[in-house]
């Protein structure tokens, strides 16, 4: 390492994935703060407002695919500022649309893609590259960013809507996004991996020589290797109907309290405080996870924890109800981002996080785009919440048994 690099360059990465991920979900998961407003001034009903989220979940994971497979090759900087740029278009356009289609083209389609240049497949892939010991610390330090960053702009978002309009809170979005996903994807994210600088993982001082290719050799996996790897499917099927779950809250838990006789300023600061326990879940989950033998584990005491919160939330009557559930559910769902790259790079192998990480997220991503409209569908015909809520409990009981099948096996390795 030279003299002048007191700092190793992959706490850099996780510093910019630490932000460019708060960024990024931070605003999307403020998408329940303008569900109700959105519904009212259009007269449509929840599921009708709800699919531009699911389009949304969708373009995203397809793009992951992509995205992950560029990150194997490029610096992950320029997908980052693709993804930024896009976004900020997609949140500015969505605080104009005056129908459905509008909608879903700007926030469905737009912000779909642009999320997936600044989202998990992206910033977690990156940073794992840089470390192998100390992994679990950092992918779990660089996924606290998605729970500040919801923290952050939720009650802003709230606050907006409140005193001036839902489509002066989704451009303000689209400003944020655009001006700190930028800086910070040209100032932080700029390298590749540690073999490409004459480094090593982790920060080892020992020097090595740099490859003539940002990309250390690997054996090429195929689409149908994977597709025949029970673990594969474990892990998609799993993470996938939980963040079904996930996004099933973020998009209908604040509705859910407004209808209860909740303040909507309360509601929505119900999303931050689900993000005050995942911020610390994100760090506890990313660092456990370096000291016990699995962390298929580590995962299945965070589902444990979401399944805990949401039978919680089936009773929500009080404010203080409402803030226990999501303070218990936020914790496990701070699991979720961060362990879910360790077990990929654990069973896999990291020197292709990329490609493989992003074809799982294409169909996690199939579940988190059930779960928004699901809830509307449900909303719509009972008029309650109770019956998604009942579902998400039966879902999160089997996730969390079949985690614990997950075996090891073939790593694909240089």
């Amino acid at each position: 390492m030279e003299k002048n690099q007191k700092i190793f360059w992959g706490w850099y990465i996780v510093g910019g994935a630490f932000l460019v991920m708060g960024i990024n979900y931070g605003a999307r998961y403020c998408f329940g703060v303008f569900l109700k407003p959105m519904a009212a001034e259009f007269a449509l009903s929840r599921s009708v407002i709800s699919l531009a989220a699911a389009i949304n979940m969708l373009v995203y994971s397809f793009g992951a695919i992509f995205v992950g497979r560029m990150l194997d090759r490029i610096a992950p900087r320029w997908i980052t500022t693709t993804g930024a740029v896009i976004a900020a278009c997609g949140y500015i356009l969505t605080g104009f649309v005056s129908t459905p289609l509008g909608l879903y083209i700007s926030y469905g389609l737009m912000v779909g893609l642009g999320s997936a240049g600044m989202g998990v497949v992206a910033c977690s892939s990156s940073v794992s590259k840089w470390f192998i010991n100390k992994r679990g610390l950092a992918i779990g330090a660089a996924s606290m960013g998605i729970s500040l960053g919801t923290v952050t702009l939720t009650p802003l978002s709230g606050y907006i809507v409140g005193v001036f309009s839902w489509r002066v809170g989704l451009m303000a979005l689209g400003v944020i996004t655009l001006l700190i996903g930028v800086f910070i994807s040209q100032t932080l994210m700029r390298k590749t991996n540690p073999e490409a600088h004459g480094l090593l993982p982790d920060g080892d001082k020992t020097a090595i020589i740099p490859q003539s290719s940002a990309s250390p050799a690997i054996h090429k996996v195929s689409t149908l290797t994977l597709f025949k790897d029970s673990r594969f499917w474990t892990l998609a099927v799993c993470q996938g109907l939980a963040v079904m779950i996930s996004m099933s809250v973020f998009v209908h838990q604040v509705a859910y309290a407004t209808d209860n006789g909740i303040d909507n300023m309360a509601a929505a600061s119900s999303l931050a405080a689900i993000s005050m326990t995942g911020f610390m879940g994100q760090f506890l989950f990313g660092w456990i996870t370096d000291k016990i033998s699995d962390p298929k584990y580590g995962s299945f005491i965070g589902i444990s924890f979401m399944l805990a919160g949401t039978i919680l939330l089936l009773n929500v009557h009080s404010i203080f109800q409402l803030y226990i559930a999501a303070l218990i559910y936020g914790f496990g769902y701070g699991s979720l981002a961060p362990i879910l790259p360790l077990l990929v790079a654990n069973r896999f192998g990291r020197h292709i996080m990329g490609s493989i990480y992003g074809l799982l997220t294409f169909f996690i991503g199939v579940g988190g785009a059930i779960g928004p409209v699901l809830g509307g569908v449900i909303y719509d015909h009972y008029g309650s919440y109770r019956y998604l809520w009942l579902i998400n409990i039966f879902v999160l009981s089997c996730v969390a048994l079949a985690i614990l099948t997950l075996k090891k096996g073939k790593q694909y390795v240089a």
